[in-house]
């Protein structure tokens, strides 16, 4: 029975995580390293752990109470994690189990100081590390105070922070158990933690060491203020001494105590040079044996390092795989341009790839693109910088702060990068039958796709998706849509540019683009307030509609007064835009014709909020807005010296505008319209994969690449391995924050507003839609949960073009991402909605139901209450 209980440290590897937890299973693996010392001791393993639950049944129950509590419920969490560490501690340890760690101490010494740390199964993870979650004991002395100290490590477990972490993070606490390490105390003069790479910063080739007097313990909990010092290439490029008053020493007893530090040593570095070089070098060889950079606690003894403890560190943003190749490499961020920064699952990763009109890499579940020729090309890099500061003042300061390091990016004269935006209009007239004809095409070419792909399945309907996505990128780079595109935002441009410099006027072509003729989007959300005009007259649906919580829905409408009209106009509408939903450009996403219920919260919030007729009277007031900011623009324009020239020359330009600013929502509505054929015709192979008994369930085909879903078909087998892993991963993607810009070392470039224009204490973004509103901040992450009321601004960290129906119940909006031409913007500016896009950290700094003032004009947000 010995071994089932106890484990000598040193035999034990990464993969034994099932049998002494992360903490130990790690601890193991190190002490395999070459060079590497960690101190002798022993792990109780889980064994034990199950052995000490199976005395108390009761506490069964007590997780299934558990399993049941909303983890928002502090109280409730509390309370039930209590009662459990308390059942855990009273249980007496069984006699055998007792004898084996004796045992194991005996070998060791019995009388020696130990710690006693905690080792879960799920901690120490490389998705998850859970530091600080379960409980670690210092310096204690004697079996019987050992063996205490397990069953409080058991008992921790269930601490209120591990219960509530394990809820987060999609963990069930029947599925998690504790192991127990038990280690030789080790007395030291310095100790610390090393993370090899920038905690902060994310850079792979910065290490980070911090560094006090003593136990680690004064340095985690925030006793003192550590030394730091930062590494890169065998160097230190940085340090803070810091005056480190205090320390926790062991006492010969047993337990810690804080001590003061003398004063003469207070500011003197608690390691020197050659030792936090080479405290890095150990570093760098753990982080090459676990394969992925580490938080790794040091203790130097005599001027020997011991390692504690390493672990991954869990908060790093991935590096895209290509970025392997020895080269410095510059990614901006895919989902920043779309407006849709949530993780993808590989499927639709995969598909966006293979139609997107670019290479793209994969990282953290998101996507980005390689920006370095662009940047590497001295004649293309100032354009491609203003075509992306035009659009993201962020992304543009972020990419500065990259080139001003000079040896990241190197120049090569003959790079190709992008023609310089903003240049003369594209060569086509302003002509609105060459939006007619593109708008023709597209739907056109959608018609073919659903012909042809309902007689396609098996290997044969993959051949034919290949080839339906060369046909989907050339629909997407016709040069005469990219021409119709530039046209409408070259006309923006000048008119904004050329206004404010005549006029003194801000952003004027907002106005002057108020309800431009063939923008799907905005005819998307005045489409809902229609339907809302055929449900209000009738109480029983309106009431219905109140309690639905399923798809079943549409189904018993018919049944209530009014309700057969309801559903024909619920029904028109997904025939029109039933293929669009939050975070489109992901096909896994469940589309409103797959999931109608999703628009129910939204038709109500129109029912309530508005009178008969809103939607066209809404479109007539933003056409008579645009004809009197018109007429007053080029009145006052022929005021000016060579006034009627620079008039003509605005007419022409505001025609121009409207004619084509519309269709810059078209191409995304093409690229969605594909998305639904495409997904629908690789659900039902999935269904045949179900039906095989290949695959569990049909959304399980989601977490496999487009190739390995076309070689499950043709195989008829799957890695049921692989596609938990893939979940597992898709889960730890939502924990991290893409950066709008990457670098190939590792370092998230987040950017900065440099303006001095903005009053203390407001929230700095960018000025997308004139205007300025005060209301109450309604702060709204899920579109399904939104109510809104007449006067509320939208606080949000992202608009596709799906939050639309919603932009025509709000009277502002603000975003943590967006450009100047992103869909948010463009709707905003088409509804005539002052919007400030880009704040950082919105959703965090701005409390739902605060009063808010948004400055659309001039980008920034106050909060007033």
């Amino acid at each position: 029975m010995t071994e089932q209980y106890v484990l000598d440290l040193h035999s034990l590897d990464q993969t034994q995580i099932a049998v002494v937890g992360g903490k130990g299973a790690h601890l193991g693996g190190l002490s395999r390293i070459e060079g590497i010392r960690v101190p002798a001791g022993f792990c109780v393993t889980t064994d034990a752990f199950r052995r000490i639950l199976a005395e108390a049944p009761s506490i069964g129950d007590r997780l299934d109470e558990l399993s049941r509590v909303n983890p928002d419920d502090r109280p409730a969490v509390r309370a039930l994690s209590a009662t459990i560490r308390r059942t855990i501690e009273e249980i007496a340890i069984p006699g055998d189990l007792a004898a084996a760690v004796r045992h194991a101490l005996a070998g060791l010494g019995e009388r020696a100081a130990y710690a006693v740390r905690s080792s879960a199964t799920a901690e120490d993870l490389p998705t998850a590390s859970f530091a600080g979650q379960q409980d670690t004991y210092l310096n204690v002395v004697g079996p019987a105070a050992i063996l205490q100290h397990v069953s409080r490590c058991w008992a921790s477990l269930f601490t209120e922070r591990a219960v509530t972490y394990r809820q987060r993070n999609g963990i069930d606490h029947r599925t998690v158990h504790m192991a127990v390490v038990v280690q030789r105390m080790v007395l030291p003069h310095a100790a610390g933690i090393l993370f090899t790479a920038d905690p902060v910063t994310g850079n792979r080739k910065v290490a980070t060491v911090d560094a006090s007097f003593g136990l680690g313990e004064a340095l985690v909990s925030g006793l003192v203020n550590p030394d730091v010092f930062r590494v890169r290439d065998g160097a230190i490029v940085a340090r803070t001494v810091a005056a480190k008053q205090r320390a926790v020493h062991a006492l010969p007893g047993g337990g810690t105590r804080e001590v003061a530090v003398e004063p003469q040593r207070q500011e003197q570095p608690a390691l020197t040079d050659a030792q936090v070089v080479r405290l890095v070098q150990l570093g760098r060889r753990i982080e090459a044996h676990f394969g992925r950079p580490q938080d790794i606690e040091w203790c130097l003894v005599d001027d020997d390092f011991q390692i504690v403890q390493s672990r991954p560190i869990t908060t790093l943003f991935p590096i895209p795989a290509a970025a392997r190749d020895g080269e410095n490499h510059v990614y901006l961020s895919v989902g920043h341009q779309q407006m849709m920064t949530d993780p993808m699952k590989p499927l639709g990763i995969s598909v966006w790839q293979l139609t997107a009109m670019a290479p793209m890499q994969e990282a953290g579940g998101r996507l980005f693109v390689d920006a370095t020729r662009n940047l590497a090309s001295p004649a293309g890099r100032a354009g491609f910088l203003d075509m992306v500061g035009r659009s993201d003042p962020l992304t543009r300061d972020a990419l500065e702060t990259v080139l001003d390091r000079d040896d990241f990016v190197r120049s090569f004269p003959d790079a190709s990068g992008r023609p310089p935006a903003g240049g003369p209009p594209a060569p086509i007239e302003t002509d609105p039958a060459i939006v007619t004809e593109l708008i023709a095409r597209s739907q056109a070419s959608v018609a073919a796709l659903r012909r042809d792909i309902r007689t396609k399945t098996g290997p044969e309907l993959f051949d034919f998706l290949l080839e339906a996505f060369q046909e989907h990128k050339r629909v997407l780079g016709d040069p005469l849509s990219m021409q119709v595109i530039m046209a409408g935002m070259e006309a923006t441009w000048w008119l904004n540019d050329q206004l404010q410099e005549w006029l003194g006027e801000k952003n004027a072509a907002d106005t002057l683009t108020l309800s431009a003729p063939d923008n799907v989007t905005s005819e998307m959300g005045l489409a809902l307030l229609d339907v809302a005009d055929v449900i209000r007259p009738h109480p029983e649906v309106v009431a219905f509609l109140h309690g639905v919580e399923d798809e079943t829905f549409l189904d018993e409408l018919p049944k209530l007064p009014g309700g057969t009209e309801a559903r024909d106009a619920i029904g028109a509408y997904l025939d029109r835009y039933g293929m669009r939903c939050v975070g489109e450009i992901d096909i896994t996403r469940p589309r409103w014709s797959e999931r109608p219920v999703t628009l129910v919260p939204l038709i109500l919030d129109n029912v309530r909020n508005f009178a008969p007729g809103a939607a066209a009277q809404r479109f007539a007031q933003g056409q008579q807005k645009a004809q009197e900011k018109e007429q007053d623009v080029l009145s006052r324009l022929r005021a000016l010296p060579d006034g009627e020239q620079k008039a003509a020359e605005t007419k022409r330009m505001i025609d121009r505008v409207r004619t084509f600013i519309g269709y810059r929502e078209y191409p995304k509505y093409g690229i969605v319209s594909r998305y639904l054929v495409y997904k629908q015709a690789l659900l039902h192979e999935a269904e045949r994969l179900v039906r095989a008994d290949v695959l569990p369930e049909r959304e399980d085909a989601f977490y496999l690449t487009f190739q390995e879903l076309h070689d499950a078909v043709r195989s008829r087998s799957v890695d049921d391995r692989l596609i938990q892993q893939r979940k597992e991963a898709f889960r730890s993607y939502h924990a991290l924050t893409p950066p709008r810009v990457l670098t190939s070392d590792g370092e998230a470039v987040a950017g900065a507003y440099r303006r001095g224009d903005v009053p203390a204490g407001a929230l700095t973004g960018l000025p997308v839609s004139v205007g300025t509103v005060e209301g109450r901040a309604r702060v709204i992450l899920d579109l399904a949960q939104a109510e809104i009321e007449a006067g509320d601004i939208l606080v949000t960290a992202y608009t596709d073009p799906s939050w639309s129906p919603l932009f025509v119940a709000v009277a502002g909006l603000v975003t943590e991402v967006g450009g100047l031409m992103t869909h948010g913007a463009v709707i905003a500016r088409e509804y005539g909605l002052p919007a400030v896009v880009g704040v950082p950290d919105a959703t965090r700094l701005i409390r739902d139901g605060q009063r808010i003032r948004v400055h659309g004009t001039d980008g920034y947000v106050e909060i007033v209450s």
